[in-house]
């Protein structure tokens, strides 16, 4: 194995990991109360109300990541598992993309390059077909 292709592994694994924890309930309560207390300490000594409007709004931005981050996991999760539910089902499906999630950006690249060449060559033999009609 390539010394990249342990690099993309290892990085692969951290935004995994960094994902998860992001989407975590726990998460959103640790900064919201990191937000409350960095609000109180500075929204009501501070008498710049520009401060103070950029203050919140930088806050409001700062919990939204991960909020968006819990909805993100949550629906990457279930199109995966539909996904799988309809390749798996499906005989003549190729279940190599099954449990695409544990995928590595080039595999995923790989695949979709595969599909690709394979619909060329499926639109090639129609062409031929249609034009020895």
């Amino acid at each position: 194995m390539s010394k990249m292709l342990k690099i993309e592994k290892k990085f692969e694994a951290l935004t995994d990991i960094a994902t998860k924890v992001l989407g975590k309930t726990i998460t959103f309560l640790v900064a919201l109360c990191l937000v409350i207390y960095w609000w109180a300490t500075n929204l009501f000594t501070s008498h710049d109300w520009h401060q103070n409007i950029g203050d919140i709004i930088f806050g409001i931005t700062f919990l939204s990541l991960f909020l968006i981050q819990k909805s993100f996991n949550r629906y990457s999760a279930l199109i995966n598992l539909k996904l799988n539910e309809l390749v798996s089902s499906n005989l003549e499906a190729n279940n190599s993309v099954l449990n695409t999630h544990k995928k590595t950006e080039s595999e995923i690249t790989e695949l979709v390059k595969e599909y690709i060449d394979e619909e060329i060559i499926e639109i090639e033999k129609f062409i031929e077909k249609e034009t020895k009609k």
